[in-house]
């Protein structure tokens, strides 16, 4: 989604280009080029999926929307196994219409997992909920905090069900460094992200993740809280940007590159 203007086969040649070795996919993109198409194409091209985005969206109380949400997230986890990847990121959902229900919010979350832990497992892919900031609380998804997540991952086995540790996300919270490593003792942490936290955010809040280097955020220290916490996995950057999407995206690719170096290397 960093470089979302680019075609998938743009995207490949373009990794290959910088010697990105891996990838991490959202679902909409690898349905519009083909589910099956996009598999060889990474397969051939050597690039390991990293994560496939997303599944989640738990949180609805009607029993229709409830089934539906659960046959997309088993069409999800399919999805990844074709793909070749380990690893389903979550976004969980946010408050149902009408409700102000957080805990029950989070309670049909967990009964989400525990239907949908043992589909994934079997498919060898987990599940990885992913904090979002408060700001999305409302709407998008009613785990806020690294604590929230494993306090909901730690329902099941480590191999079913983990956590994404994202800065843009986390990076505001003085217990984050504590919960990444409890997370890492449990060895719950399935995914590391990056992006930046720049201000003033922009109408409707999605869109205003960073580039690396631009905003609030230590990526070193974080790097160094995961690294600590026993983490040895791919680290993705994930950015959601207005600007950089209308600029050429083997440039912002490259730049992308770049900044992960300068911003995490010792």
């Amino acid at each position: 989604m960093t470089v979302k203007q680019l075609s998938m086969p743009e995207l490949v040649d373009a990794c290959l280009e910088l010697g990105v070795s891996g990838v991490g996919l959202w679902r909409e993109p690898v349905q519009s080029y083909g589910l099956e198409e996009t598999a060889k194409l990474v397969r051939d091209a050597g690039l390991e999926v990293t994560t496939l985005c997303r599944g989640g969206f738990f949180t609805a109380i009607d029993p229709a929307e409830r089934a539906r949400a659960l046959d997309d997230n088993r069409r999800a986890v399919d999805e990844a196994a074709t793909l070749g990847t380990d690893t389903l990121v979550l976004v969980s959902g946010g408050l149902p219409a009408g409700s102000k229900d957080l805990h029950g919010a989070r309670e049909r979350i967990a009964d989400a997992l525990g239907e949908l832990g043992p589909y994934a497992e079997e498919r060898g892919v987990r599940l990885a909920i992913e904090p979002l900031h408060p700001m999305f609380a409302s709407d998008r998804c009613v785990v806020s905090t690294l604590t929230q997540a494993l306090d909901l991952a730690e329902r099941f086995p480590a191999h079913q069900v983990g956590v994404t540790v994202d800065t843009y996300h986390i990076w505001w919270d003085d217990q984050a460094p504590a919960q990444i490593a409890r997370a890492g003792a449990g060895g719950r942490i399935h995914t590391f992200q990056l992006a930046d936290w720049t201000t003033p955010l922009p109408e409707g809040v999605l869109n205003g993740r960073g580039q690396i280097g631009d905003g609030a955020i230590d990526m070193r220290e974080w790097l160094g809280h995961v690294t600590a916490a026993g983490y040895t996995g791919a680290i993705e950057v994930e950015l959601f940007n207005d600007a950089l999407w209308a600029r050429d995206g083997r440039e912002v690719l490259a730049e992308t590159a770049e900044r992960f170096v300068t911003h995490t290397a010792d």
